[in-house]
Parts: structure tokens; C-alpha cells; sequence
């Protein structure tokens, strides 16, 4: 493909509560085995995009692990490879990412040493498929200077935590509002963008010397009206994960034969880095009824519609409903979980009980695994 990409994973959300205190959004475990990122980097592969530059920021120490090798998603080549950018102290400046255009402004040599004549933009934080060749030959086709992937939601769904976009009749953007507290289009922006290099070189360094910072609002929304932005809608399965709900309900979304056959049994495949665990195992009396059970697992209780990462330890008369608990958590016998999401790494001493009431209930607890 004649592009390069260029995935943004160094934010941070408040509406993930305290899931982010220890990882950034773009890391977040999804559907047992996977994280956030693995999408968009597999569909920068399957596109056969060979450049890639991940910028991170926020509590990058877990994303920088799971990118610490390339080769999982095919990056490990001569041409090309997966590039990790984190904001550095430098002769001209010592400022963190101030906002993502910003961030694409201080790895700007990456842009300039690139032959490619197209950029892929893309947030790190959504679940999707999306083949950026389709993308790319629209763009072309329409001579977009921007064009923006987005998708129609329903009607009843709140969009006033996303890009809000209104298009005429050609798919040409007229409207562009940023997370507007009243919407006039169930239409959103999915956060992925196909510009030409040089365009976004010129656009970045403009916004520098004026000091702007963010991409949307000051490339997208300023430039509407002087640039060709079209939009490009998909109708396949697409979700942000950025709050504690939508990140519950994608993951709840897993448990739909429909969702699963789509990304686990449809091509192109989803990557992602292997642990080398042994199979889950299920001993005598174990119960587990519509769920996602992981590799490294170890199960003597009741699982019903729910979701466990990997190498999760489930003692003796254990209940787990409608909940989802992270990798190398310990839940002690007798332990009742419903509608909750268990943070990684946490040891629930027996005879414990959790559940959501009105709301999705995030557990974090530190104590010891051994002691009596």
C-alpha cells in the first residue's frame, strides 16, 4: 500500500475510571486475549501497510511491553517496521504531547524520511476491521485532500463524547462538531483519517507556529471549508472502548456468535503477541455456561456470560456472572462476582462479595495471595 500509518495510543480518558490508573487506553486486554491496539495494527498489516509509528504517552510501560516485538504482526522487515514514539527532551523543546497534533508535529521527521505518499491516521482505542486499501482508492477517487472514516449510530445512543459530522449529498463534510453536548447527525468520526503526506506536513507545522495543538479542532474542523474532507462510512462492526460502559459492552459484545465468527473465523485475522500458557483447565464440578475462557486458566466454580483474561485462578464454589476479570487474578473459594470488571493482578480472599448495582463495578484489590 502507498501509505504509512500512524497510530495514536497516548491518551488518557477519566471515564475509564480506575482501569487507567495503570495502563493507557490503547492497552486495555480485550475479548480474552487481545489488546486495544491489536486492531489497529492488524489492519495496518492486512493492508499491507509496512511503516508504522505507534505515538504513546500516558502510562505507556504496559503498551511498550506488548509492542517490544514486531513480529507479531509481520513489522519485522527491511523495508519498513513498527516504529514506538515517546515524547523526548530535545536541543528545541522538553514539552510532552500537548494534544495528537502536537505529537505527530514532534515525530515529524518520521513524515519527512517517508517516501509514501499518503498517511493513515488511527486511534488505538477502537475495535474494528477495516481494510485502509478501500479507504485509500475512495480518497483518491473523490481527489480528497482528508477523508474521514465514520460510521451512522443509533439514534438513541449518546455521541457527545465523539466528533459529530454532517455530509452533503457528494459525502462532502459541511459539519464538524467536537464532542457537542447537543448532536444535529448520528453520524461520528471513527478517528481515521487518509490525508497525503506533504498536506499533513504542511498542516502540522502550520498549527506549531500558531500553537495549536489537537487535530481535530485545529486541522479537520479549521480547515473544513478550505480543504476537500469527505466521508467514508462503514457499516461493519465499530466500537470505541474509551469509557468503562462501552468498554464492558465491546467485550460483552464477544459473547455473540455473530461477533465472534467475525473476527476470530473471518479473514483477515486479528494478531497479537503470545503468551506461552498451557490450556484452560476445567476441574470436576466446574461450571461455565456462555463465556470466553482463557489460556492459563484454572477453573473449579460457576462462570455464566462472562469473560476471563488469562491465567485466571477460580477456587471452590466460586460465582462469576456478567463480569469481566483481567489476566492473573485470584478469586478465593466462595467468591461471588456479578456485574463487574476485575482489574488484573488482584486477589479476592474467599467468601467475598461484589456486584454492580446501578452500574458496572470496577474491583481492585491488593491483597496478599499466601498470607493466612
Amino acid at each position: 500500500m502507498r501509505a504509512i500509518g500512524i497510530i495514536l495510543a497516548g491518551g488518557n480518558s477519566n471515564k475509564m475510571r480506575e482501569l487507567s490508573q495503570k495502563r493507557a487506553i490503547a492497552a486495555m486486554p480485550i475479548a480474552g486475549s487481545y489488546r486495544s491496539i491489536d486492531f489497529a495494527l492488524s489492519n495496518m498489516s492486512n493492508s499491507h501497510i509496512q511503516r508504522v509509528a505507534v505515538l504513546t504517552q500516558y502510562n505507556a510501560r504496559s503498551l511498550n511491553e506488548h509492542l517490544s516485538s514486531s513480529k507479531w504482526w509481520d513489522f519485522g522487515r527491511k523495508q519498513g517496521g513498527l516504529f514506538v514514539f515517546t515524547p523526548t527532551v530535545t536541543h528545541n523543546h522538553s514539552w510532552w504531547y500537548r494534544g495528537t497534533a502536537d505529537a505527530i508535529y514532534q515525530n515529524i521527521d518520521f513524515l519527512k524520511k517517508s517516501h509514501e505518499p499518503y498517511v493513515v491516521i488511527a486511534s488505538g482505542d477502537c475495535v474494528y476491521k477495516l481494510d485502509y486499501n478501500k479507504v485509500l482508492e475512495y480518497h483518491i477517487a473523490k481527489k480528497s485532500d482528508i477523508t474521514v472514516v465514520c460510521k451512522d449510530v443509533p439514534v438513541s445512543e449518546d455521541v457527545s463524547r465523539f466528533g459529530v459530522i454532517k455530509m452533503n449529498e457528494d459525502s462532502r463534510i459541511m459539519e464538524f462538531d467536537e464532542k457537542p453536548m447537543l448532536a444535529l447527525s448520528n453520524t461520528i468520526s471513527t478517528g481515521i483519517y487518509i490525508i497525503r503526506r506533504r498536506h499533513l506536513i504542511e498542516m502540522i507545522e502550520k498549527c506549531a507556529q500558531e500553537d495549536r495543538w489537537d487535530f481535530v479542532n485545529d486541522v479537520l474542523i479549521r480547515y473544513k471549508n478550505l480543504k476537500k474532507i469527505y466521508g467514508y462510512k462503514i457499516s461493519d462492526y465499530w466500537s470505541n472502548i474509551a469509557t468503562v460502559d462501552s468498554y464492558f459492552k465491546t467485550n460483552m459484545d464477544f459473547l455473540k456468535a455473530d461477533v465472534r465468527d467475525y473476527f476470530f473465523h473471518q479473514y483477515p485475522e486479528v494478531y497479537s503477541k503470545v503468551d506461552d500458557n498451557p490450556p484452560a483447565k476445567y476441574n470436576q464440578g466446574c461450571e461455565v455456561k456462555n463465556s470466553l475462557v482463557s489460556s492459563g486458566c484454572i477453573l473449579n466454580g460457576k462462570v455464566e456470560d462472562s469473560i476471563l483474561f488469562k491465567k485466571v485462578f477460580v477456587g471452590n464454589n466460586c460465582v462469576i456472572k456478567n463480569s469481566i476479570i483481567l489476566n492473573d487474578v485470584y478469586l478465593g473459594d466462595n467468591t461471588h462476582i456479578e456485574n463487574c470488571i476485575v482489574e488484573s493482578r488482584a486477589t479476592l480472599r474467599a467468601n467475598t462479595y461484589y456486584c454492580g448495582e446501578d452500574d458496572i463495578k470496577v474491583v481492585i484489590e491488593k491483597n496478599e495471595r499466601y498470607v493466612m
